[in-house]
Formats: structure tokens, C-alpha cells, sequence
């Protein structure tokens, strides 16, 4: 009695959790999402959960039901059979028409998913060591998304906030009801773009264009992570995006592209201005401490045999390697883990940290590096 008591609670639990995994909202299961496709890969994954809790009911309840009716204390004797044609057709027919029912909306979903036909919206994702790069397509909009949580907050110096870990400076916009087609690859290593909500994973490979798409439904604020083990802060790239109505679309839109606009122009005037030592070193120190302090610590003395020292040793003490110190900041190194800054970073932005470089921790070389110079090391006349 006993025993039938345990086996009818596990049917019965069995039973139940399909319903609450689909009333409730359970930590363990499937993210809903906010878009029709991330709603049908829900509902096909609840799908397929039924399914297999009903075979495993089946299965297992024909197993115990055989143990408990057929047990030697009453008196049972095994029977004794083989090469039974009847039970080979049948369990071949059965498992093959199960695949079939699964088959059918699974597929459906997975072309739906891979549809990225007459899009509204082109916007070209690069994934980079550790940052995502948004272009935006026929838009003359382009810009990094960093990692906005801070150093003091991951070394537990402060605390921590709602969105630890995944909150950026810069978050990709678009707007809702409007079909948005992602193009998907990789500056060095593979990356992956997930976003949950959207029931969009896409690998970022370097040389290859990997595709996706999504219509929001709703506006909000959605965030996800790279998803591909990528390197030592794989862990410090979230993802986050901002769904706006249309003419809330349209006015950020507008306003990043006067934003960028400006920022360029003021740019040429800084070609024409020398900035001082206490200047450049302030923002320096700001930059390097987001944008180089993760590989090269925050003493510049790297980490050794993954990322070089710059605290009294190579191009940053050398006053004969001022150029080749610009020159590796702004085009990076091939075949190293140094990525190029200068699609990354401001004229003043690289000035200020080549500076920083050259006079913290010690170096003291007491040279400044202007803008007119990083300038001239893009356009390729250091050369």
C-alpha cells in the first residue's frame, strides 16, 4: 500500500509540472521572451516537455504496474519469449510517429527563427575582447557598448547594484514593431550574442556573417551576455537593449547622429590645440582604468606571459619608441591579444592615455602626446 502511494504521487507531480512551469513563473525554466518567435520556441519547448512526461508516465507506469501485479510474492512466473515480430513493429512505428509529431512545429519555429527577409532595420554586430560593436545600416550610426560596471564594484569595494555585471555605457536602441535583422560577426575571437527575451543566440565568428532577427512587441529594456567562452573577461560583456516607439526611435536616433557629428568636429579643433600634461593625465587615468586596466592591471604591470608590463619597461619608457607606442595603441598588434583603439577612442582619448602610459607608475618621460600626432599616426604619416 505504501509503495502504490508513492508511485501515485510521483504520477500526480509528474502531471502537475507542465502547468506550473507554464502559470508561474519558475527560475528553472524557458525565458518566455517579448517577441513572437521567442513566444513559439516557448511554446514548442512546453510542447515537447508534455510529450515526454506523458512517455515517461507511460513508460514507467507500465514498469511498476508489471512489478507490483506480477511480483514472486504472488505467485508470478516469468514468461518466456523472443524475436516477437508484433512488439518489433511496434516499437519502431510508435517512436517513429512521436519524432514525426515533433518534427512538424519544431521546424516550423526553426525556419520562422531563420527568416530574415524584408527587415525594416540593419544593424551590424561585432563582437570584440570584451566589447560589443552596433552599426547601424544606411544610418551613418555607429558606436562601442562597454561593460558600465565599475572596478571598485566587481573587487567588492562598493556595492553592487541591481543590474551587476550586466549594464553598459552605451545600449543598442531600436525600435519596437519593426523587424530588425542583426548581422552577426567577430573582430578576433568567437563570440556569441545572446539575448534571451529575444530567443536570439547567434555565434560571432571573425571572417564569417552569421544572421538573425527580432520584432519586439513591447518597449523595455532587455539584456543578455555573450554566451561563447571568449577569454579571461568573457564574463564583462552584457548585452542590453532599449525598445522605444517609432518617434522615440526617431529622436535618438537624431540625437546620436548631432552627438557624433559634433564630437567629430571637435575633434578637427583639438588638431589645433596643444592640451596640458595635468589634462591628459586626468583623462588618461579615466581611460586606462576602463579600457586597458583589464589586461594590463591597474599598475601597469600586466600579467605575465598573457598581457605586457608597462610600468618602467618597453615603449612607454623609451623616448625613441614615442611613434611605435601610438602606432601599437592606435592599429594594435597582430598576432596579440592588442586590439586597434583608434575606431575605439577619441583623438583626445588616445592622446590622454598614450600620455598616462608614459608618465605613471614611474616612467616619467615627461612627454606629452598630442592630438594633431594620433592623427597623424591614423592617417598613416608617422610612417
Amino acid at each position: 500500500m505504501k509503495n502504490r502511494h508513492l508511485i501515485w504521487g510521483s504520477l500526480v507531480a509528474a502531471l502537475s509540472l507542465p502547468v506550473v512551469a507554464e502559470t508561474e513563473t519558475m527560475r528553472l525554466n524557458m525565458t518566455q521572451g517579448v517577441t513572437e518567435v521567442s513566444q513559439r520556441v516557448f511554446d514548442l519547448h512546453m510542447t515537447i516537455l508534455y510529450i515526454c512526461i506523458v512517455i515517461g508516465v507511460v513508460v514507467f507506469g507500465v514498469m511498476f504496474w508489471a512489478i507490483i501485479h506480477h511480483r514472486k510474492s504472488k505467485g508470478a512466473v516469468a514468461a518466456s519469449f523472443h524475436e516477437s515480430t508484433k512488439v518489433e513493429i511496434l516499437w519502431t512505428i510508435i517512436p517513429f510517429a512521436i519524432l514525426i509529431v515533433m518534427a512538424i512545429p519544431a521546424t516550423n519555429t526553426l525556419l520562422a527563427m531563420e527568416d530574415t527577409s524584408e527587415s525594416d532595420l540593419t544593424i551590424q554586430v561585432t563582437g570584440s575582447q570584451w566589447k560589443w560593436h552596433y552599426s547601424y545600416f544606411g544610418e551613418d550610426v555607429e558606436f562601442y557598448s562597454l561593460l558600465a560596471t565599475t572596478t571598485a564594484q566587481i573587487e567588492n569595494q562598493r556595492e553592487k547594484r541591481d543590474n551587476y555585471l550586466l549594464e553598459v555605457d552605451r545600449p543598442l536602441v531600436v525600435p519596437i514593431g519593426k523587424k530588425v535583422r542583426f548581422l552577426i560577426t567577430s573582430q578576433d575571437v568567437i563570440h556569441s550574442w545572446w539575448v534571451p527575451d529575444f530567443a536570439v543566440k547567434k555565434d560571432a565568428n571573425p571572417g564569417f556573417i552569421n544572421e538573425a532577427w527580432t520584432r519586439i512587441d513591447k518597449p523595455g529594456i532587455y539584456r543578455g551576455q555573450c554566451a561563447e567562452l571568449c577569454g579571461k573577461d568573457h564574463g564583462f560583456m552584457p548585452i542590453v537593449v532599449i525598445a522605444k516607439p517609432q518617434a522615440e526611435y526617431d529622436q535618438w536616433l537624431q540625437a546620436t547622429k548631432i552627438a557624433q557629428q559634433e564630437a567629430y568636429e571637435e575633434e578637427q579643433r583639438l588638431l589645433a590645440m596643444e592640451m596640458s600634461m595635468d589634462e591628459l593625465m586626468e583623462l588618461g587615468e579615466q581611460v586606462y582604468g576602463t579600457r586597458c586596466a583589464m589586461c594590463h592591471q591597474i599598475n601597469g604591470n600586466g600579467i605575465p606571459g598573457a598581457f605586457p608590463g608597462l610600468a618602467g619597461q618597453g615603449v612607454s619608457v623609451d623616448p625613441a619608441k614615442k611613434l611605435e607606442h601610438i602606432s601599437v595603441v592606435v592599429h594594435g598588434k597582430s598576432g596579440t591579444a592588442m586590439q586597434a583603439f583608434g575606431p575605439q577612442l577619441s583623438l583626445k582619448q588616445l592622446a590622454a592615455v598614450i600620455t598616462y602610459e608614459r608618465n605613471a607608475w614611474g616612467n616619467n618621460t615627461g612627454e606629452t602626446v598630442q592630438a594633431a600626432e594620433v592623427q597623424a599616426v591614423l592617417n598613416g604619416e608617422e610612417l
